[in-house]
């Protein structure tokens, strides 16, 4: 398809893969590392893996892609006849992956616009796709490259995690930190604000916490038409009900989408992790 402008993003997008296929997203892989062995996010480790690393009390660290691994998507791209490349990733407060992305687009040999979206998992997703479905429309690069902006914008992140342990461990937690102390009286929840985690509110117990999450979700999608996607890592009993109560609550609602998160996010926020994306379309 000559002249088509192509879409990049990372395996932290956590993107369904009909949604990559029918796209024709490319995925640049995160690593994992669980202890000395390097491995790919989404090809050679899963979210199960990773959980049971972590209950297993396993070193598990993340990195991001290399510059030439982004070179290779880019120039794989020109190669299929794409005159443009979208790049959208994870937000650059907590990965160095957007970066990486920019030096690698300094040496394509067709225009690359890296959007960092400050986002994470399918928020960052729906960017993505708001930029391809642009594109198929028949926007140019600064269109298509607008309306992933447009969409991180509008798009809200709320989570809960059973502990901070995980997320203090890796060095992301931003202000969050302060709650640390007090962790074993309260169940945070957070936001991403910014692009930084970010505390939100403190509930009592995890019922209470997943209860009072729902209630942000619906306060925040109103009566707009809105994109929902529910998260989770080891915890399908407590998303897949989450789930079906907000397509209930929420008018507006399109697309609905239920995952667990991959191994690199898993590895910095644990097990019983439980997290709502509201986008507007």
């Amino acid at each position: 398809m000559p002249g088509h402008l192509a879409l990049v993003t990372d395996s932290t997008a956590y993107l369904p893969q009909e949604a990559v296929d029918r796209h024709r997203i490319r995925v640049v892989p995160l690593s994992v590392a669980v202890g000395d062995e390097v491995l790919a996010e989404g090809v050679e480790i899963s979210p199960k893996d990773v959980a049971e690393a972590l209950r297993g009390k396993h070193r598990v660290t993340t990195s991001r892609p290399s510059p030439e691994t982004f070179a290779a998507a880019y120039r794989a791209a020109a190669e299929a006849g794409a005159s443009g490349v979208v790049s959208v990733h994870i937000s650059g407060e907590l990965s160095g992956t957007a970066e990486a992305a920019q030096l690698a687009a300094a040496e394509a040999t067709v225009p690359v616009r890296v959007v960092d979206s400050r986002l994470v998992g399918m928020a960052l997703g729906m960017c993505v796709l708001a930029a391809a479905e642009a594109a198929e429309a028949g926007a140019d690069l600064d269109g298509a490259v607008a309306a992933a902006e447009r969409r991180a914008e509008e798009t809200r992140s709320f989570f809960y995690v059973d502990t901070l342990e995980h997320l203090r461990r890796g060095g992301r937690i931003g202000a969050a930190r302060a709650l640390v102390g007090s962790a074993l009286a309260v169940k945070p929840l957070l936001h991403l604000t910014g692009g930084r985690i970010e505390p939100l509110e403190k509930v009592r117990t995890a019922s209470r916490a997943i209860a009072r999450l729902e209630e942000i979700a619906v306060d925040c999608a109103a009566d707009r038409e809105v994109d929902i996607a529910v998260h989770h890592l080891a915890a399908e009993d407590r998303a897949e009900p989450l789930a079906e109560r907000l397509r209930e609550r929420v008018p507006g609602l399109r697309e609905l989408y239920v995952s667990e998160v991959g191994a690199v996010i898993g590895a910095h926020v644990g097990p019983g992790l439980l997290a709502v994306v509201v986008s507007p379309r």
